[in-house]
């Protein structure tokens, strides 16, 4: 059997007519072939389905099934070709994307996740956090489709990066340390009005030398580890570390446990942990660097729409951000 999806077609068009010759016009071929494709599709079924009468023609029993199965099938065939057109175009699907822990509270990433979104609200995000090092393999293996990692200057090998704007850091001390007392102005940091804490006073790298740190291991982070690390060395000395912790958020917390002082991105500010104050470095400071990257090649309408929300999120930014919201 060699039914084809235009005998389906042909027969719903004369199903629905009631008469082969206005069937044939609105199919936009002649009648005559249109009789013999009729013919065709009931020699293949197996039973008449039409009924021939000189007003036109109407369904059998077993055509009246036939049409209802027809209209099923062609119906379901428009509907898979519709769904992969979308799927083309990047409407539907799936999208796996990573960040690292600390890329999170970075605003570009939040922003290119809500603009993507909105954009295509069909497509299925599934997001995974995990560190650079990590990423970068499920990148490689194919197990991600996108992922916000912080590379060196050589980047990664096999994937495309998409750099995003460097993010200046800052030092984290505990709330009672002695670099966190002093104001611009010279007075205390408690000293502003309301009772809110003041803002300390910029501190050269320079002045953490002989200080306790409190970092995550090299593994978790090279590029960011080794730039705070190299930024330290420039300053004339060897950040001694004594306590590491998986995750930049709970280094963090173990600066207000007064385990030691930190260097973290800017954006870790976010983290309203009671105890610690983020200081800004004044004179040469490292800067977090922060990237979205794709496998080489990868010609996936998603990641296109991801690249795009990010780069009109940035732009908009570049704008003095009137159009975010």
């Amino acid at each position: 059997m060699s039914i084809e999806l235009r005998h389906l077609r042909y027969f719903l068009a004369v199903a629905r007519e009631g008469n082969v010759t206005r069937a044939a016009g609105r199919l936009g071929i002649s009648q005559p072939p249109l009789s013999q494709q009729l013919k065709d599709l009931e020699r293949q079924v197996g039973t008449e389905l039409l009924l021939r009468t000189p007003q036109g023609v109407r369904l059998t029993a077993a055509g009246e099934v036939f049409r209802d199965e027809a209209e099923r099938i062609v119906g379901a065939t428009e509907a898979a070709c519709a769904a992969a057109l979308r799927a083309a175009r990047g409407e539907t699907g799936v999208l796996r994307l990573g960040y690292t822990a600390s890329a999170a509270f970075n605003p570009v990433v939040a922003a290119t996740i809500r603009q993507f979104r909105r954009q295509q609200p069909a497509v299925q995000l599934q997001l995974e956090e995990l560190n650079t090092a990590r990423l970068v393999d499920r990148l490689q293996q194919g197990l991600l489709d996108a992922a916000f990692a912080r590379p060196d200057a050589q980047g990664f090998p096999g994937l495309d990066l998409l750099r995003l704007p460097d993010e200046p850091m800052r030092i984290t001390l505990p709330v009672q340390h002695r670099l966190a007392q002093r104001t611009p102005s010279g007075g205390a940091p408690g000293d502003a009005p309301g009772g809110a804490p003041g803002e300390v006073a910029a501190i050269p790298l320079s002045a953490l030398a002989g200080e306790d740190f409190v970092f995550f291991p090299r593994p978790v982070g090279l590029s960011l580890y080794d730039a705070v690390v190299q930024a330290c060395r420039d300053a004339g000395f060897e950040p001694r570390i004594v306590q590491e912790a998986p995750q930049l958020a709970t280094v963090v917390n173990f600066v207000a446990a007064e385990l030691g002082v930190s260097i973290v991105p800017a954006s870790m500010a976010q983290i309203a942990v009671a105890g610690v104050r983020h200081v800004a470095i004044a004179g040469p400071a490292p800067r977090a660097t922060l990237a979205l990257a794709g496998r080489s090649g990868d010609a996936s309408p998603l990641l296109a729409h991801l690249r795009a929300a990010c780069v009109q999120w940035l732009a908009q930014q570049a704008d003095g951000g009137a159009a975010v919201s």
